[in-house]
């Protein structure tokens, strides 16, 4: 390591690395076909990966407004990736699922993933990946009284 990448500062370094891979992974999913997926996607898709949600709970993961929220489920039903239903406690509510497109979507996500890893772990090695993800995870999950925080876009 070169004296002056000592001193870019920790949070330059890791915006650079997420960059690095959003990068990464939106220019590999338009080569799999799949050219019409927008960066916010991936924020409902981790939000509804587990269970169903309803768009007033998207907005507060996602931090925007239940329009902006309504909007973009709107483009991500068209598209296929999630659904809407009635739900099941008040039939005036709107459920949001993933749809068989979004679990599809979020297969070949972590596929890609998985193939970041290993490029990396080919200019760095395999262990210092490994240290990096638990030494990352460490740092998070001691800020967030042990668990992993929903993911959300930038304000």
């Amino acid at each position: 390591m070169t004296d002056t990448a000592e001193l870019v500062p920790m949070a330059r370094l890791l915006a650079m690395s997420y960059r690095l891979l959003m990068d990464g992974l939106h220019s590999r999913l338009r080569d799999q076909g799949w050219t019409d997926v927008r960066p916010a996607y991936g924020f409902v898709l981790l939000a509804t990966r587990d269970s169903s949600t309803t768009s007033t709970e998207l907005a507060t993961v996602l931090g925007v407004s239940k329009q902006a929220v309504s909007k973009l489920v709107d483009s991500m039903e068209d598209a296929g990736y999630v659904r809407r239903s009635t739900g099941v406690r008040d039939a005036r509510e709107r459920t949001v699922e993933l749809a068989g497109r979004g679990h599809r979507l979020l297969a070949a996500v972590e596929q890609i993933y998985r193939d970041l890893d290993t490029e990396w772990a080919g200019v760095i090695g395999d262990r210092a990946v490994q240290q990096t993800r638990r030494n990352l995870s460490r740092v998070v999950l001691a800020a967030h009284d042990g668990e992993f925080p929903a993911i959300r876009p930038a304000p």
